[in-house]
């Protein structure tokens, strides 16, 4: 008996019997039982998904005498002389042959002729996008207002290059890809009735080598058959086929999470010495973090094509890899697509590609980085902290006065004591502070304050403290206009001088030239202006710290 190919043996005879365009079907199924007819169609989709063998099956439906529902029922007369190619009502044209005007112009002319023995007259187009501008024209009239026993079913892989005004004469049905699953459970079907052996793994590589195409899935199921016999192995699929090995993609992603550089120049050598296309290499390397990517966000392997066996694989990179990482890779691997085309040397650039992949450190060390660094900032400053705290502080003990001052003299001054905080205690607060103590003090802060900032220290020797009311200790200023200087700095000063003697107080300066510091020519201040600015702290400080002179 001679053989009849997969695509043509097995092709569905019955709108059920299409796979993976449910949607279609059931829309021509319910259109034929309602009566609600169209007088053109046009079907379009990838190649090989059932466009033409849909059309067949309406035509076929549409003049069976023995309809079952929305299905034909193969049996009656029209049915089996459409089956044998002999039927006179069912036109099949090939746009791709019969493109010209002169073919058109017959088609339009022959329309007007009433079916032999069916209810339609029905034509079939295939692949009508080949048709010429000049073809599209003449049809247009017949195809807007054609006989009531006339229907046009056309196909097309390009729909784009359909004109708009053929379109919009037909009703529209976009076929889509078949879905991997459903390729591979049809060809699980065909085996087991052509009782051919055949594992999972090998029917997934068939179905992804189709690419969406039942009909080409069919085609290389063939020849694998009438390579492998009736016991189909995955390994020799692969030889046969060149397909390249899906271990090459892991070892890749291990490589990249252990750093192994030398993987880059064994993986593109073996690629070159097999003959593998390093391109469809790369597009499979993207696929492949595509779906470790689908599996870390989605901590399943649903969403990936391919064996069980497969899939387990991929579930092993849950923990590995973060989306951040793997965002990185897809897109410098998207990069480089273009990149890889145009090279002159496709194993060199794809060496350059694998080392730059392997090479990527994980966008974790960037963040740890940025952890470690405040968690070393925070470390330092406790420690700076501590140190302080090991000097210990300078315990000043005050004598009340012993003279019989009243208490609400100006010396003596009793310090009122603050509602204790337990957040900051403070060891050895004066709670008495008398001003003699604070006067044999004051000269130790000036020193301080003149190492800290120069620009304060040379006016704090013209001043001396006056007296202690209500936690603030007043500061006679000698020039007037030092005192709005220091009050700026007020808040500074105070925290300092607390801060040396563990005191609480607030800092006031009040302008009073008090003319009793040993400056020198104080006596002529207001006499000599000239000698006031040359002998002024500040300014002598200044020129001592920046070099300068002063211009009389």
């Amino acid at each position: 008996m001679k053989f009849i190919v997969t695509a043509r043996k097995w092709r569905p005879q019955l709108f059920s019997e299409v796979v993976g365009q449910h949607h279609i079907s059931t829309t021509l199924k319910n259109a034929i039982e309602n009566n609600r007819l169209g007088h053109a169609y046009i079907f379009a989709g990838p190649r090989g998904v059932g466009k033409t063998t849909t059309a067949r099956i309406l035509a076929k439906r549409l003049n069976c005498t023995n309809p079952n529902g929305g299905e034909p029922c193969n049996k009656c007369s029209s049915c089996q002389n459409f089956l044998k190619s002999q039927s006179l009502d069912i036109i099949e044209i090939d746009g791709a042959s019969n493109r010209r005007i002169d073919e058109i112009r017959t088609l339009r002319e022959s329309v007007k002729y009433a079916p032999t023995s069916g209810q339609y007259k029905i034509y079939i187009i295939d692949e009508v996008h080949m048709l010429t501008t000049e073809s599209f024209n003449a049809l247009l009239k017949t195809l807007e207002e054609p006989p009531e026993h006339t229907i046009f079913i056309f196909a097309t892989t390009d729909i784009h290059k359909v004109p708009l005004t053929i379109i919009s004469r037909c009703q529209r049905f976009d076929f889509k890809r078949i879905e991997l699953i459903d390729i591979k459970d049809l060809l699980a079907k065909i085996s087991e009735e052509e009782n051919i052996k055949i594992d999972d793994e090998s029917l997934t590589l068939i179905a992804k080598k189709a690419d969406g195409a039942l009909r080409d899935a069919e085609s290389i199921f063939d020849q694998v058959v009438s390579f492998c016999g009736n016991v189909v192995d995955a390994k020799i699929l692969k030889q046969m086929l060149n397909i390249i090995d899906e271990e090459i993609y892991f070892h890749i992603s291990d490589a990249v999470l252990n750093k192994e550089f030398n993987k880059a120049f064994e993986i593109s050598e073996l690629i070159n010495s097999n003959g593998w296309n390093f391109i469809d290499f790369l597009n499979g390397l993207i696929e492949h973090f595509r779906n470790i990517s689908s599996v870390v966000i989605t901590n399943n392997s649903d969403f990936i094509e391919s064996s069980d066996s497969v899939k387990a694989k991929y579930l092993q990179y849950r923990d590995k890899f973060s989306n951040g990482d793997l965002l990185r890779l897809l897109h410098y691997l998207n990069k480089s697509q273009n990149e890889l085309r145009i090279s002159q040397n496709q194993k060199l650039k794809t060496e350059i590609l694998l080392t730059h992949l392997i090479g990527f450190e994980r966008s974790s060390t960037i963040s740890e980085l940025l952890s470690g660094s405040e968690i070393n900032a925070t470390n330092k400053k406790k420690t700076e902290i501590l140190s302080e705290k090991k000097v210990p502080p300078v315990k000043i003990e005050f004598k009340q006065n012993t003279d019989n001052t009243p208490k609400n003299n100006s010396n003596p001054i009793s310090k009122k004591p603050k509602p204790k905080d337990n957040s900051h205690k403070t060891e050895n607060v004066i709670t008495t502070v008398s001003k003699n103590e604070i006067d044999s003090k004051w000269k130790q802060f000036k020193e301080v304050i003149s190492k800290e900032r120069f620009t304060l220290g040379p006016l704090l020797t013209q001043t001396l403290p006056s007296k202690i009311e209500d936690n603030t200790l007043s500061i006679d200023v000698n020039h007037k206009e030092d005192v709005q200087i220091l009050s700026s700095a007020k808040d500074f000063l105070s925290k300092r001088f607390n801060e040396i003697f563990n005191i609480r107080l607030s800092l006031q300066f009040n302008f009073n030239n008090i003319g009793k510091l040993e400056t020198s020519k104080t006596n002529n201040l207001d006499s000599e202006p000239n000698d006031e600015y040359g002998n002024h702290p500040l300014i002598k400080s200044v020129i001592e710290e920046l070099g300068g002179r002063e211009i009389k």
